[in-house]
Parts: C-alpha cells; structure tokens; sequence
C-alpha cells in the first residue's frame, strides 16, 4: 500500500507526463505546413487531456484576439485603426481557424507586424534627434490597455514622442540626481549643464530603443508563432503554456544553483520583467534590497556608462544580460513595489542551494523555549530519492529542536511557492497520528486521498504557522491540513496565493506518427486540481488565516485570482477525518491574538504603508514637465521614508542556533554570517514575535492528546 502511494506522489510529480488519456497520433509527411500541424496538435492535446477543457467557440475566439493582439503590442504603439479594421473579421473565427487547422489571423497580423515595427524604426531614430523640451506642461497616461488604437500614422508618432520624452525624462532625472550627488561630496566638483544631461539622456534612450530593435530583428517568424500559441492555451487557465523546442526542459527562468547571477527568480508580465522570488542566500538576498513585485527597467555593466532597457525585451535576453561572471557587477534601474525608482548595484555569484534548504531557530522567552523552521520551498530530488528533502530536513530539526526542551514550533511558510507533493504530505504527518492530508481530483472526476502513511507523531506540542499571499501550492496544503485538523493556529494576509491545480508536460512529439517536421516541444497543461480534506479547493480562495495581519502585500493584486482565465474555486466531499483534539483553549487563543493584533503599533504603520503602495500603483498619469515630475516623485520618498520606521522595529527576542549548527560555524563562517542576519530580521519580525504570543497561550489537553498521541524521535 505505501509503495503504491509513493508512486502514485511521484506520477504527479513528473516533469514530462504521459500520453494515457488518448491513443490518438498524427501523421504528417514532408509537404505538411508544420505550424498548421502544431495547432492540430495543441487542439487535441487541450481537448482530451485538460482538466477542465473549454469549448472552441466564438467566446473563446474572442478572448484568444484579445489576450494576442494584447500581447505582440501591448502598448498600442504598432497598430494602427485601419489595422484593427483588417483584423476583425476574425474576431470570432480564430475557434473555426484552430477547429480548421488554419493560421489565416496570425499570418495576417504577424505580417502587418513587421511591417508597422519598421515604420516606428524611422519615429525613434527621427524624434531622438531633437532636443525634448522638459518645461512644456504635457503628461502621458501609462495605461495602455485603456488606449485606443491611433487614428494614423501622425497620431502613432506623437505617441511616440510622448514615450520616448517619458523615457528620456526619467534618465534626465536620474542624471541631474547624479550631478547634483557628485556636487555634495565635492564641491569643486563642476556639474554638467542641463543642456548635456538632456543630450545624454536622449542618447541613452536611443540606444535602448536600438537594442530594443536589435533584438526584435533576431527573433524568427517561429518565436512569434509561439507568443499565438500561448495566446490561445492560456485561455484554458493561467498555468497552462507552450514551451518550443529549445524552451522545453524550462518552467521558468531560474538565476540560481550553479549560474553565476542575481539570485532572483524572473517573470516576464506583460512588457515588463518582474521579480517573482529572491532566492535565499543569493547576491539580491545578501543586498537587502529587491522584492519580491519590483519591476527591472534597465541594465548596465560595470564597464558601461549606459544603461539598457528591458522593456518589451524577451526574458531571455533580459537575464542574458543581468547574470554574468561571479565578482562582477551589475547596475539595475528597479521599480519597486512603493513605486519609486532606485538604482541598485548587485555584485554578482554562485548562488548557495544551501540557503533554499530548512532552517530553524531557537528563541527563549520568559523561560521557555520555542522553535522556528523556516521552509523556503518544499523540496525533493526525483532523480534520487535518498538526497536529502523538505519532510526529512524538517523532521531533524524538530528533533534537534526537542533535545532543546522546545515547547512550542512556529513553521513559517512565508514566500514559499510550493513544490514536492510527497514532502508536504509527509510533513504534514509529523504533526498528527493518521488520516487524509489532501485529496486530488482528476479531469474525469476520480478522487485520490493521500493520507499520512505513518502512525507515530514526531511533534505533539502547540503549532503555529505563519503565511502570506505569496504563500502556494504546497504551502496552501500543509496549512490548509492542519487548520481543517485544528492542529495549528494559522497567522498571517488574509489569504494565501489561491493556487489550487497540478500541472505536467506533455511532450508532443509521442503524438506524432512518423514526423518530418522535427521537435514540435512541449505543453505543460493542467491535469488534476487539490482539494482539502474537508472538500474545499485551495484554488483561488487559498487558505484564510485564523489571525489575519496585514503585510505590505495586502492590498496588491497578486494571487491567483488576479490572473487571466483561472480555474474556479468549487467543492468535493469531505474525507472522513478527526479533529484534533490536543488543546483546550483553541478559539479563545485565536480571539486573545486578534485582540493583541488590533492594538498592534507596528501593524498600524505596516497597513498604512500598505495601503499607499496600493495607491502608488494607481497612479497612471505622469508628468512630462521636469519640474512636475521632480515634484511628484520627491513627493513619493518623502512619504517612503515615513515608513522606514518598520525596519527600526524589535521585538526584544533573542534567537540563537541549534548546537549542531555551533559547531558548523566554526569553520564555515560565511554560514555564521547569514545565521546572525536572519536571526536579526527574526528579532525584527512583527509576526514572529506574536507566533510566539500564541505559543504561549495554546494549552494543551494531556488527557485527550495522551489517548491518540504515539511519539517518535
């Protein structure tokens, strides 16, 4: 039985899935149009083997042109009105083209394309050439899906202008910043005049758009093909996506292990490169100062005195040009979350797998003892099963912890987007005797319970778990068990993530019979969806904390219910299971927390803080006078430094490290080094520290906990 269900753990794990769900394979020969094919292939595969396939119809249609023409000019600034005109009359037969296996639309518009990306070459090399006037009272509106398409040819180049001046505009400011710096620090120092920082900033966004260009003009007629492609898979659901050829082996662009980098995980939204993780233990992490949501504008080399642009740039190259040789630096020009804009000099190096692993903490209060495991990500080695994983790494440190005299285990799964199903379930099993951790449902509707597989309880102490918005997947499972079980408090946003499905990649090539059309690459597609053992789905809804607390997410759109097309939330039977029941004040622990979370000082200025990121992402109009705009983003780091008090919080905690990491540090010192951080920002921590508070308050039922417990160590 138990070898069954590892089996079954690591069929849902597998990077490359089965074909089982059809025979079916396509024939082609040598005069078969490859891309015709492809859409045949990418039909059926969606058809017959999505979890939840969607019906190819005109509604479908239309979101297929909406999210395409979205995604090839996303800032309106190629088409024209007379273009869109040309295109309408596929606005609902794009669903007869994929039924048909026909690529009429995307010819259309990939011509018309290349067509109208060498008419804006002449606009930028043209207005760059004159001097911006930086005192005209105008302004641009960034919110180019609310756009519409310019009338003409005269309307697309004063665009243009508008965004090019924009671009110029923030260099200039970040020139005139340097002068005014360099002038502080030295005053003999003679600045620069205003006419040759606007000169240098024209220069500078030139040769951006150039590279900009540059790369538009190595990309192949196949790359764009792919952009439709995904246009058209992405509307079954978010996670959902086609991986060409060389792209295949890819689920995301990952700047960590052994590549010389950042250290920082990217996505690529809309035009626009994101930060969606900072890997632990890396060049960003050690800097302090990239989150998680910061948008990377523009690059520079140590060597270089210019920087370049990356927006509209594909992912590839945008990284290409952020990772580099260990001991190097590199310049980044950042959005951040608040809105303002910083520039940040990260010198890059291997980042240390080491610091993605578990780690945990002691802290002593009021003469009790108390543990912290930090988990990163569930992690497990599926090319070798006896490398080291979350739920045996999680399993040392509680017992190193126990020989400690822990009485309490704060588990925070903070930032962690998931990972190995077979880690989360059996971690979730260290914490209660028997029965179902999760239950996965597949397209035909069968339902797999996954329980604990071991009957003995490693830790039967009070359990809090900390999370927040950026917390998924598996992260939503372990918390959503052991709150269904009442077996923890769970502190933290008001939901997690919201991510609820199981993906696996298709290779298309076992569907095709006798090809000569070479690799046809890959489909990661949605196959199964997770439910919690009391039948609700962690999909979009995600798991509510008990205590919630704000964070500076709180008010951000980033959940899964924020994305385009999500699978919906819905609901199955409940597995038969027990409530915990080893604490005698559970819910008057959880209202004693609310109480104390209420009259928190510090989580008053956190939301506050929260609340104006939210507006600053609001705000869509901007300046195009110097003087306005110099206003406006003055007025902006005022308000940021306002909230720099956060970071001058403590908690008057101590936290040390476990004996067996003592003895470590002795000849690893850079291991020290990131211990007596994290035990600072742990010192630091609002919500830590109210982790702690509830420890202290859980007590716990020895007589019922003692009827049911078996204790492992």
């Amino acid at each position: 039985m138990k070898r069954n269900y590892k089996i079954f753990l690591l069929g849902l794990l597998l990077a490359v899935a089965s074909c089982s769900f059809t025979t079916n394979k396509i024939d082609t020969d040598q005069d078969s149009d490859r891309d015709q094919v492809l859409i045949e292939l990418i039909s059926l595969v969606l058809t017959r083997g999505h979890y939840s396939p969607k019906d190819i119809n005109d509604n479908f249609s239309q979101e297929v042109y909406k999210d395409y023409l979205n995604g090839i000019d996303s800032r309106k600034r190629y088409f024209l009105e007379s273009d869109l005109k040309d295109f309408e009359s596929f606005e609902h037969e794009i669903d007869d083209e994929i039924l048909g296996h026909k690529i009429d639309f995307f010819n259309l518009t990939y011509d018309r394309l290349q067509e109208r990306m060498e008419d804006t070459k002449g606009f930028y090399e043209e207005l760059l050439e004159k001097p911006f006037d930086f005192s005209k009272d105008e302004s641009i509106n960034t919110k180019y899906d609310e756009l519409e398409y310019a009338a003409n040819k005269k309307e697309l180049k004063q665009r243009w202008r508008s965004q090019l001046k924009f671009s110029a505009l923030s260099t200039y400011y970040d020139l005139k910043e340097q002068e005014e710096k360099k002038q502080e620090e030295d005053k003999s120092y003679e600045p620069k005049s205003d006419v040759a920082l606007e000169q240098e900033a024209r220069e500078t966004t030139k040769k951006s758009m150039d590279e900009f260009y540059s790369l538009n003009n190595d990309l192949e007629r196949k790359d764009w093909f792919t952009i439709y492609i995904n246009s058209i898979v992405e509307v079954f659901d978010p996670h959902t996506f086609y991986f060409a050829p060389e792209d295949k082996e890819r689920f995301d662009i990952q700047m960590s292990g052994s590549l010389e980098g950042i250290g920082a995980r990217l996505q690529k939204r809309m035009d626009e490169i994101k930060i969606v993780d900072v890997i632990s233990g890396g060049p960003a992490w050690r800097g302090e100062e990239l989150e998680v949501g910061d948008v990377i504008q523009k690059v520079r080399q140590e060597d270089e005195k210019e920087s370049v642009s990356l927006i509209g740039m594909p992912l590839d190259d945008a990284v290409s040009l952020i990772k580099g040789p260990k001991g190097t630096k590199v310049i980044l020009t950042v959005k951040k979350v608040s809105g303002s804009i910083e520039e940040i000099v990260i010198i890059r190096d291997v980042v240390e797998i080491e610091e993605t692993y578990a780690k945990s903490s002691m802290v002593e209060k009021e003469g009790k003892s108390y543990g912290v495991i930090n988990l990163p990500k569930f992690y497990f080695d599926m090319e070798n099963s006896n490398n080291r994983n979350a739920a045996t790494d999680i399993e040392k440190e509680i017992i190193a912890l126990k020989k400690e005299n822990m009485e309490g285990l704060v588990v925070d799964l903070r930032n962690n987007g998931g990972g190995s199903l077979s880690s989360v379930v059996d971690i979730a099993g260290l914490f209660i005797k028997e029965g179902p951790i999760v239950q996965v449902r597949s397209g035909d509707n069968k339902v797999e319970i996954l329980p604990d597989t071991d009957d003995s309880i490693l830790w039967d102490g009070p359990l809090v778990i900390l999370v927040n918005e950026l917390s998924a997947s598996a992260s939503e499972i372990l918390a959503a068990a052991m709150q269904d079980y009442k077996r923890a408090i769970i502190i933290g946003s008001k939901q997690t993530y919201g991510k609820g499905t199981v993906q696996g990649v298709v290779d298309l090539n076992r569907w095709m019979r006798n090809s000569e059309l070479g690799d046809m690459g890959a489909l990661k597609i949605t196959r199964q969806k997770f439910y919690r053992v009391n039948g609700g789905s962690t999909q979009l809804e995600g798991v509510k904390s008990d205590v919630v607390v704000p964070d500076r997410y709180s008010y951000i759109d980033l959940g899964e219910k924020d994305m385009n097309n999500p699978l919906p939330w819905d609901q199955i039977d409940s597995a038969d299971y027990d409530v915990w029941e080893g604490y005698i004040d559970f819910d008057e622990t959880i209202k004693s927390s609310k109480e104390r979370m209420a009259k928190n000082e510090q989580l008053k200025i956190i939301d506050e803080s929260a609340r104006w990121i939210k507006e600053q992402r609001g705000v869509d109009t901007f300046s195009l006078n110097y003087e306005e705009y110099k206003t406006q983003l003055k007025k902006s780091e005022k308000t940021a430094e306002r909230f720099d008090a956060i970071n001058d919080y403590n908690s008057n905690l101590t936290f040390t490290s476990l004996p067996y990491e003592e003895e470590l540090f002795k000849t690893d010192s850079t291991l020290a080094e990131k211990r007596v951080r994290w035990h600072e920002n742990l010192s630091k921590d609002v919500y830590v520290e109210e982790a702690i508070h509830v420890l202290e308050d859980l007590k716990l039922n020895n007589f019922k906990k003692s009827k049911v417990a078996t204790i492992k160590d």
